[in-house]
């Protein structure tokens, strides 16, 4: 695994080329989409399955079209998010603690309207496979000072005491399409909640993979 600055943001990116897999929402918080993600109760998970990297609160499954990149926090170590990535684009996970019963995602939702509509942009509801999706357009700058157009495409996807909040950018964010790489890579995620108690809304924490080494 090799580490950069990530200089936008004050965070570090690692950056993992996932190993090879063998073989081939919002309104429902009790149990994780049955095509996935998944909850952890819900799977037979193999803690010794080379195809998996463990990070915490998220299990990814190694795909060969899909690199894993974590965003860490350079102050404190903590792993803030994940992306899958490939060619054609990225989806960012964060997962939450949320309540035993009922959905974080319709406030979360609220929040990132307010957010795109202080930056000038707009964020379209819109239902999509995991229930109600935001379609967020922003506007930025450039590394050269050229202001650029920025699409994403936002998931809620609540299972047993979380939401995964899944980010997409690039193809996906603007042609959603189930047999793209990144929705299915996506779908093989399970979600590790754990028994702490947490207040909704909490950020679930993540951490490196256990073979994961510094460069530098």
């Amino acid at each position: 695994m090799r580490f950069g600055r990530r200089n936008s943001d004050s965070e570090q990116a690692a950056e993992e080329s996932l190993p090879s897999e063998t073989g081939s929402g919002a309104g429902e918080p009790t149990s994780a989409p049955a095509y996935g993600p998944h909850d952890l109760s819900d799977v037979d998970y193999d803690e010794d399955d080379a195809t998996k990297v463990d990070l915490g609160a998220l299990v990814v499954t190694g795909r060969p079209d899909v690199e894993l990149r974590l965003q860490v926090d350079e102050g404190s170590g903590a792993v803030a998010a994940a992306l899958l990535v490939n060619q054609e684009g990225a989806v960012e996970l964060r997962a939450f603690a949320a309540p035993r019963n009922g959905s974080i995602w319709d406030d979360v939702r609220k929040s990132i309207r307010s957010e795109a509509a202080r930056q000038g942009g707009t964020a379209t509801e819109v239902d999509g496979p995991w229930g109600t999706e935001l379609h967020v357009v922003v506007t930025g700058q450039d590394e050269q000072g050229r202001t650029v157009t920025q699409p994403s495409r936002i998931a809620g996807i609540s299972g047993p005491r979380w939401l995964l909040r899944a980010t997409f950018f690039g193809k996906p964010a603007v042609e959603p399409d189930p047999d793209h790489p990144l929705e299915q890579a996506l779908r093989d995620v399970i979600v590790v909640r754990g028994s702490e108690a947490m207040a909704p809304g909490e950020l679930l924490p993540m951490h490196l993979p256990a073979n994961a080494q510094r460069m530098g």
